[in-house]
């Protein structure tokens, strides 16, 4: 199973019962954090996946509310006893940011690898320890940002017929499933010879402190879950949204109905904005599979049968 989180749904500032936005991504046991704005730890705790395998961490951009919670997760995670590197994605410059908040947390035990995103984001590339497959593209903010989106492969089904008539002894079938060349009795057999087109998989796509972005329809097409800022409910606040680089509700329930994405999740509320779900309306007119997301929303995705 695919697993996500939202551990916090909070945009500029933590308030009692709402965290800074951050997303949490689970796939055979590996974990992918999205931003880490103060007290992320507290909402990581509750959700209670541990910290020790959290193989990556991806920023959306520098701004406090999404980076100021690095010294401590990684301390946190230090103490947890992992010893493999991490990776942290995020745009030019992270290396010389994560490293400047880090100074009140020298001991770290485990190698930090930093990958720059390139202004006009990349695609497909795989998280180092994980199965997650990631591609960013570049958001409309008042600072680099970027839109992430996760996507988990699916091989296709193994031919046990074809396997049988081609004398591949069953001992060897695993290896070839896992994508191994083997040799036997002098033949050379590859996983293509007895594996099925690719399946389809899951996907998740992430965006947060953005307008709408242009290409990002095409970008987050057909995902199983759309996470997404509504910075404002009220329509009559779009003129605010376009001032300081936001989204309102509309706005991102637009932008999933317009990739075809299954669900929506919105995010990132304004502190001015105590009871998102008052205004749930003005986005589910445009796409009705919309929830508004809250500290702690949890989803299982599963593969399709086939």
């Amino acid at each position: 199973m695919f697993d996500i989180a939202l551990v916090g749904t909070g945009g500029m500032m933590p308030l009692p019962n709402r965290y800074l936005a951050s997303l949490l991504l689970r796939f055979e046991g590996r974990i992918v954090l999205v931003d880490c704005g103060e007290g992320t730890q507290v909402s990581l705790k509750e959700i209670g996946w541990g910290y020790k395998a959290i193989d990556a961490i991806c920023l959306t951009h520098f701004h406090a509310d999404h980076v100021t919670g690095l010294p401590g997760l990684l301390l946190s995670i230090a103490h947890s006893g992992r010893e493999e590197p991490l990776t942290i994605y995020g745009p030019e410059g992270v290396a010389h940011i994560v490293r400047s908040l880090c100074v009140v947390a020298p001991e770290i035990p485990f190698r930090i690898e930093y990958v720059e995103i390139p202004p006009k984001g990349f695609a497909g590339i795989k998280i180092p320890l994980t199965n997650f497959i990631l591609s960013t593209h570049p958001a409309n903010h008042n600072s680099p940002c970027f839109a992430f989106r996760f996507d988990i492969e699916r091989k296709g089904k193994f031919d046990h017929e074809m396997a049988q008539k081609l004398g591949i002894p069953v001992n060897f079938w695993n290896k070839l499933q896992k994508g191994n060349i083997i040799e036997h009795d002098g033949k050379v057999f590859t996983p293509q010879m007895v594996m099925g087109q690719q399946r389809k998989g899951l996907s998740v796509s992430y965006c947060t402190d953005s307008r709408p972005p242009k290409g990002l329809p095409e970008f987050i097409a057909d995902s199983d879950l759309f996470v997404c800022e509504g910075h404002y409910g009220d329509n009559a606040q779009l003129a605010k949204a376009r001032k300081h680089k936001h989204m309102t509700f509309a706005e991102a329930a637009q932008l999933a109905h317009d990739g075809n994405v299954k669900k929506l999740w919105l995010t990132h509320f304004s502190p001015s904005l105590p009871n998102p779900k008052d205004f749930v309306k003005n986005a589910k007119k445009i796409f009705p599979q919309t929830k508004v997301g809250y500290d702690g929303l949890t989803k299982s995705l599963v593969f399709d049968e086939d």
